[in-house]
């Protein structure tokens, strides 16, 4: 039995305090994303879905803190461990150009959200930031899961599967171009972005 079969029948017994353990853990150092039990129970009842999107969310942001704590006291050895160099490279050019708004990124997109958390806290990101990003980024993604489950039922389990971190990585698009907007100049800034990445 594989890791992501096993932590779904080990923890999906458990319900909520499975999911909640799950996506707090899977905030600071576990490998197994809270979607794989947050999809399921949605499925099974439909009216708890947005509950349980709540849960997730808040307990991927409390882990999240967490880990921003563990970053800030150890993150250098442990982000080495976590991740090779051409992702910290990345992250540590996100955080230049975004600041902890670069969280909220890392909460929609495949870059594992824990190698944030644990960059938060080493590169001294405001904490008052890095909690509204962190909302905004896990909100946007589990809150989308299950409303896209509440709408379309079994049909969705195929593009969850298959195609949501698609649409996870256009949300952090949308949020990079909201986010140059505020600051002013996006559309010089949105270009230099662009080239940067082609």
């Amino acid at each position: 039995m594989d890791l992501w079969a096993y932590t779904v029948e080990l923890l999906g017994q458990y319900g909520v305090w499975g999911l909640f353990f799950l996506a707090f853990i899977e905030a600071i150092i576990f490998p197994i994303p809270p979607d794989v039990l947050l999809v399921p129970m949605a499925l099974i009842n439909h009216k708890a879905a947005l509950g349980y999107a709540l849960v997730a969310t808040a307990a991927s942001v409390g882990g999240g803190y967490f880990g921003y704590l563990i970053g800030e006291y150890a993150g250098q050895p442990l982000l080495q461990r976590l991740a090779r160099p051409e992702t910290i490279d990345r992250i540590d050019a996100l955080f230049a150009r975004y600041g902890g708004w670069a969280v909220a990124i890392a909460g929609l997109t495949p870059i594992p959200y824990k190698v944030f958390t644990i960059a938060s806290g080493l590169f001294k990101v405001r904490v008052a930031t890095f909690m509204v990003a962190s909302l905004v980024g896990r909100g946007i993604r589990f809150f989308a899961e299950a409303v896209l489950i509440i709408l379309f039922g079994q049909r969705i389990v195929y593009f969850l599967q298959n195609r949501f971190e698609l649409v996870t990585v256009i949300l952090a698009v949308i949020l990079i171009l909201v986010y140059l907007s505020v600051q002013g100049n996006w559309e010089k800034r949105f270009r230099e972005w662009i080239s940067g990445r082609f």
